[in-house]
């Protein structure tokens, strides 16, 4: 059996809206068995999926093709997750670094930014013993 990747994309819940699965696949983020892939390309039992949603690619195995979307609970039963771990400690690190997604510049700067900013600002005094005013 075969079905349109940017329909299974949304069936197995890896996007919310098949609108959505179908751009990931218009702008490369999907590959099928290491091909980029358009959102009509059809994907079969055994192909491997590649996802990448920065700041990680996911990998899945496709069990089974479907374009209906199912419960939760059944998805063990269609999709495989092969993710090696790697990217899962990239994720981690990511959200523990505090990085926001925000353009550098824009909006009011973060706490951590302010106090670097502040750092940088702060007037440097020379040494004391130039103004020694004791004499």
């Amino acid at each position: 059996m075969e079905a349109r990747i940017d329909k299974w994309l949304w069936a197995v819940r890896l996007f919310k809206t098949r609108s959505l699965a179908a751009e990931a696949c218009k702008v490369g983020r999907v590959q099928i068995n290491g091909a980029q892939a358009k959102p009509s390309r059809m994907v079969k039992d055994g192909d491997e999926v590649n996802v990448r949603k920065p700041p990680v690619t996911y990998t899945f195995r496709v069990l089974q093709a479907i374009e209906r979307r199912v419960g939760a609970k059944l998805l063990p039963d269609i999709v495989e997750n092969i993710t090696p771990p790697e990217q899962y400690e990239v994720l981690e690190m990511t959200r523990i670094s505090g990085f926001v997604d925000r353009a550098k510049g824009t909006g009011r700067p973060t706490k951590k930014e302010r106090r670097a900013l502040d750092e940088w600002s702060a007037p440097m005094f020379l040494d004391e013993d130039v103004f020694d005013f004791s004499e």
